[in-house]
């Protein structure tokens, strides 16, 4: 009998499964293929840049040693620098390339910075740049050049140059830019500051008041720089260099992370005037008698805002330019004082202007801030006028209470603690906890919610005392606020988790307004356990709607002498001024004791 053999085919599942590996197969070959393919480049670019290498280095080399530098550089001589980049084309790429050469004071045979070496010029350091103009790769090459006698022949003096930010730390990796433009050849020098913030140029020649030095990090940096004098600064303080022959000049620098600062222009009723001309000054000053770093003119655009980005940490004054309209308050109180790295807003309630007026701020004089309620009198002959300073302040200065209260009622309480902090100790205070006589060497704790009673608060200062601790211990804080007292992220003078305020009466962050709900943590910790620090009270000042805090104005007063004002406040001591002359725009500052 014959059986018929039965015709076999493919399903359609084995025939997907087959596609299937047959893709995952192409891939994996495609991404091998493509590796290989990226790594024979790179091999290729490394050889090309390492040929390039070897023949410009080996052009240097060949230099007679006097000539041996860049076209606008120190030492001078005729290797292009980066503002005279060569050209190159190679294997069908184009690149740049360019040299950087200094003199290097070796410290075998001393230095001219210790007075110890009268012919600092040593050797010379060579690093050449190659860049690929495609890619935006740059590579660099390093080499040094001694001089066939024991020392160079020229002679010239040098150039100390220190960079610190805001709180004297030094900056590392800062562009430090040196041009001299009345001597032949003209020098066009860009350096870089070492991790202690430091660079010492050697080597340059003599010139008097010439040397412009201009220092800044990155976009994010603001700039310090000499200046020369000029009709619109005849005196500067910090002049153009001088350099002489064996002598060492030492500029420091200061620059930091730049800052954003909001002006929001309010009248009476709380309504944004645009259109508003506003003179902002800092309180820098680059030229006496006294030429200010900032000081310039905005007007306010239809929100009544005058935004100024990426500007300096100074302290920072508005002057109105309209003859129609006078300041009747600001918050924060009259100036606005501005860390690096922060945003901030600054408020101002203006009205109709009058021939004479008096703006009176009344602040506390241990702390500063603003006092809210303060009653303010002024008399003369017929007039005797009472008015109440606006603003808030929330203040704690026991937490006896211990941990557990969600809001803020009771005034002893708060919300809750790590475990390592102690706030019943007499004499009242926030205490490190302690153990066996020692005291714990961090501890945290976080406040009761505050509610301000409006979504329109805006934080102005926090202030804490003492101000200061021992300097093996610290305190630093963080502020929360929110709309719905619930979601709770400490941030501090940044607008990030990474910093902490640490300097009362620093200004809470702008990012933390129009929000009426806010707490505070606080981190205590020592570096010796036998030592713990204090913290006996602390304040957060806001402004609920356009009030401005601690001032009352008076406005249309006629102008003259003998104006008493008669300044109280509960649980303050009653402060008279006698003899107040009124003259146009007057503003009194008041302080007030406990």
């Amino acid at each position: 009998m014959k059986i018929d053999n039965f015709k076999k085919g493919f399903t359609l599942i084995e025939a997907v499964v087959s596609v299937g590996i047959f893709v995952s197969m192409a891939l994996i070959v495609t991404q091998i293929y493509v590796l290989i393919l990226n790594q024979i480049i790179s091999y290729r670019e490394q050889t090309t840049v390492s040929a390039l290498a070897d023949q410009y280095l080996e052009i240097a080399r060949n230099l007679p040693y006097s000539q041996i530098g860049t076209l606008s550089g120190n030492p001078h001589g005729n290797l292009p620098d980066m503002v005279n980049a060569l050209s190159v084309n190679f294997n069908g790429t184009n690149y740049e390339i360019y040299y950087t050469v200094n003199y290097v004071d070796d410290l075998a045979d001393g230095t001219i910075i210790a007075g110890t070496d009268s012919a600092p010029n040593d050797y010379k350091q060579i690093k050449l740049y190659i860049k690929n103009t495609v890619n935006n790769v740059l590579n660099s090459f390093l080499a040094n050049m001694a001089p066939k006698s024991l020392e160079g022949m020229q002679g010239g003096g040098a150039l100390s140059i220190k960079v610190f930010n805001a709180v004297g730390q030094p900056v590392p990796g800062a562009a430090i830019h040196i041009t001299n433009n009345i001597i032949s050849p003209a020098i066009n020098l860009t350096r870089t500051s070492d991790i202690n913030g430091d660079w010492v140029e050697v080597g340059l020649p003599n010139s008097a008041n010439s040397y412009h030095i201009s220092v800044t990090k990155n976009t994010n940096y603001s700039t310090d720089q000499t200046y020369p004098a000029s009709p619109s600064n005849p005196n500067p303080i910090k002049s153009d260099a001088t350099i002489s022959d064996g002598q060492v000049t030492q500029i420091s620098f200061s620059i930091d992370i730049l800052s954003n600062l909001s002006f929001n222009i309010n009248n009476q009723v709380c309504s944004q005037l645009s259109g508003v001309d506003l003179e902002i000054r800092g309180s820098k000053v680059i030229g006496l008698p006294n030429v200010l770093k900032f000081d310039n003119i905005y007007t306010s655009n239809s929100s009544g805002e005058i935004a100024l980005n990426n500007i300096e940490w100074d302290s920072y004054t508005p002057a109105l330019i309209s003859s129609s309209y006078m300041i009747y308050g600001t918050s924060p109180i009259q100036q606005a004082n501005i860390l690096p790295n922060t945003s901030q807003n600054f408020a101002l309630i203006i009205g109709p202007k009058t021939d004479n007026s008096l703006l009176v701020a009344v602040k506390d004089a241990s702390s500063s801030n603003p006092i809210e309620g303060a009653n303010v009198n002024l008399q003369k002959d017929a007039v005797n006028i009472d008015k109440l300073t606006s603003g808030s302040v929330w203040s704690q200065n026991d937490w006896s209470g211990g941990a557990g209260q969600l809001n803020f009622i009771d005034e002893t309480k708060y919300y809750q603690d790590d475990g390592n902090i102690s706030g019943n100790v007499i004499p009242l205070g926030l205490r490190l906890a302690s153990f066996g006589g020692y005291y714990y060497s961090s501890g945290s704790l976080i406040s009761s919610g505050f509610d301000t009673g409006t979504e329109l608060s805006s934080y102005t200062t926090l202030t804490w005392l003492p101000a200061s601790q021992d300097p093996a211990t610290s305190i630093k804080f963080q502020i929360a606020t929110n709309n719905d007292n619930l979601t709770w992220n400490y941030i501090g003078p940044d607008g990030t988790a990474d910093t902490y305020y640490t300097v009362s009466g620093t200004t809470i962050n702008a990012i933390n307004s129009n929000q009426r709900y806010i707490r505070y943590k606080t981190f205590l910790s020592t570096t010796d356990t036998l030592k713990t620090p204090v913290l006996t009270s602390i304040d957060v000042n806001y402004v609920s709607g356009c009030s401005t805090p601690g001032q009352a104005m008076f406005p249309g007063l006629s102008a003259g002498s003998n104006y008493q004002a008669t300044i109280s406040a509960d649980g303050y001591e009653t402060q008279i001024i006698n003899d107040i002359t009124i003259s146009q725009y007057n503003v009194l500052e008041i302080l007030l004791s406990h």
